[in-house]
């Protein structure tokens, strides 16, 4: 038997493990508690959690809305999971994004006592050395944080993003809670290690806490700033440095036009299709020149200034490509306009992660077909979305996995392109992305960029031959003193083990019952002892308890669904 800490080490709370297994049985996803025997690994002399029937009106939903509903109910860490799956198309199935989506984070607010004490012990001030007013009543409140107006001695407005009060001890506690669920999926569900469980939950782990820190976010909201400064189209809020910390953040407040306030644009003389354009110039702008982009370009985070002027908000969630990610990007965006399958294939196979028995037949077939229903297609009637959406789909069939920071980029590109057809319903992301893309490829081959790629060639080929003879004296060393060692990992036989536990403890107990049946039998052929009824009573209790303990048998047997 695995021991409790070989599951979790980290596990601050069993009642909130209980109620993680509670919710999700309560959703229908007993069986996968069974699957992955969390009962057995938490065994405390009773059973943890009692896998009860679905409710009615719980068992007319799909299987998507009972996850999204059971994600909900658990809290924030769970909310922000579903959202960030959302942006996966890679790692779960098409009907789970699409509810994903649904997911809201919106949660009754904080006093705003506890958001004043939250500044303060910030600062290590009253808030009224740092602020000369603060709004007590919040205009949003997440589950991670929530925003206030408020303004500076200077006279600025701003807005104040405070992280909740204790809001890390929970993620921390559901994270842990969350690693040591993905430890059991991967030793006992053996179609998880396509997905990488435990390889998520720490990309989420990183993810998360970056994303609490709102020192990182302001860095971040500044860097954008410096890069927007060769778009004129572009505008980024200022951070206020010396307002803002790890738990608050403070912002230039932007009064703009919501970017789908259609009337309110066309009222102040906003040109619509001007808008459209500056959002794409800006997104495609920050990928392929500065490798760094805005993730979740959707309506509530774009404002309209005057003269068609965009200014993204919230630069929580942000994607990166360097440069060897926007070189595959842009060769791979080649290969589709040249028709190449062939190309695109060993494009995957350098950036994406092949499974060992893929069908390259049909994989180079269904690619094909993909190219041929878009090629030939009028500008009018190209649908970037769409076709993002049909690649990647194709990655799911296959099982390949690509590049996270490539299908945030993708989710980004759908979003935005949504966001400006609303706009100009004439738009098309192609015609801004082809020179970019064009532009791009030029710059790899131009002399400065391949000269710079021999230089770093030929210093990673100097350091390998300056290690390669230390590495090699220190194999045959190992090798001759007998101290050459591999070590092999047997992944999926924990469930074994288990299942024969099982079955070695059901049939000692078996025997166990035989014996006292045979041994009572005996003890009523003696007709010696105290008597009751004419029999023996030992006999009698004999045949009593060997009853009891073969009826508790049968349901153990039963209860487990396996005879």
């Amino acid at each position: 038997m695995l021991p409790f800490t070989r599951i979790n080490r980290n596990i601050r709370s069993l009642k909130r493990y209980r109620q993680v297994l509670g919710v999700l049985i309560k959703y229908g996803f007993g069986h996968v508690i069974e699957e992955l025997n969390i009962n057995y690994y938490l065994e405390l002399g009773k059973r943890i959690v009692t896998l009860g029937a679905k409710t009615q009106d719980i068992e007319r939903l799909t299987q998507p809305e009972r996850l999204r509903m059971a994600m909900e109910e658990l809290g924030p860490t769970f909310v922000k999971l579903g959202q960030i799956l959302s942006t996966r198309p890679d790692l779960v199935p098409k009907e789970y994004t699409e509810e994903f989506r649904k997911l809201q984070d919106k949660v009754p607010a904080v006093d705003f006592q506890q958001i004043r004490q939250q500044i303060e012990k910030e600062f290590d001030r009253p808030i009224t050395e740092t602020f000369a007013e603060i709004d007590p009543e919040p205009i949003a409140a997440g589950s991670i944080a929530q925003v206030h107006r408020a303004r500076l001695h200077s006279g600025e407005d701003v807005v104040v993003k405070v992280r909740r009060p204790g809001i890390l001890k929970i993620l921390e506690t559901d994270l842990d809670i969350l690693a040591g669920l993905a430890y059991l999926v991967e030793n006992h569900l053996p179609t998880s290690e396509l997905y990488d469980p435990s390889g998520a939950v720490r990309e989420f782990r990183r993810t998360v806490f970056r994303e609490v820190d709102f020192t990182r976010e302001g860095l971040t909201t500044d860097r954008f700033a410096n890069h927007a400064k060769d778009i004129k189209s572009a505008y980024t809020p200022s951070v206020y440095w010396d307002q803002t910390g790890e738990t608050v953040l403070t912002l230039e407040q932007v009064d703009g036009i919501k970017v789908t306030s259609f009337e309110e644009l066309e009222s102040q003389g906003l040109d619509r299709k001007k808008i459209a354009e500056n959002c794409a110039t800006i997104l495609l702008e920050q990928v392929l020149v500065h490798g760094l982009f805005h993730c979740d370009p959707h309506p509530g985070n774009i404002m309209v200034l005057p003269e068609e002027k965009i200014c993204f908000l919230d630069y929580g969630m942000i994607g990166r490509l360097d440069d060897e990610l926007k070189q595959q990007l842009a060769e791979l965006l080649v290969a589709v306009l040249q028709r190449d399958a062939q190309r695109i294939i060993s494009l995957l196979i350098y950036s994406g992660d092949l499974t060992e028995d893929i069908d390259r037949g049909a994989l180079k077939r269904d690619i094909t077909e993909f190219i041929d229903d878009y090629y030939d297609l009028p500008l009018a009637d190209f649908n970037t979305g769409r076709l993002l959406t049909d690649f990647v789909d194709i990655l799911n069939r296959y099982r390949i996995r690509f590049p996270a920071d490539l299908i945030l980029l993708a989710k980004a590109l759908v979003t935005l392109e949504g966001v400006a057809r609303q706009l100009d319903p004439e738009f098309n992301l192609v015609f801004y992305l082809k020179p970019q893309v064009e532009h791009l490829v030029r710059a790899r081959l131009s002399p400065i960029w391949m000269s710079r790629d021999l230089v770093a060639l030929g210093r990673d080929y100097g350091s390998l031959f300056r290690q390669l003879p230390q590495d090699l004296r220190e194999l045959v060393h190992r090798v001759n003193h007998n101290k050459f060692k591999i070590d092999l990992e047997h992944r999926g036989l924990e469930r074994l083990i288990t299942d024969l536990d099982k079955s070695t403890n059901r049939i000692s107990f078996s025997m166990v019952i035989a014996a006292l049946v045979i041994g009572s039998s005996l003890i009523m052929q003696t007709d010696k002892g105290p008597m009751l009824f004419d029999f023996p009573i030992l006999g009698l209790l004999g045949y009593s308890i060997a009853a009891f303990l073969g009826l508790g048998l049968a349901v153990a047997i039963l209860r487990s669904g396996r005879m």
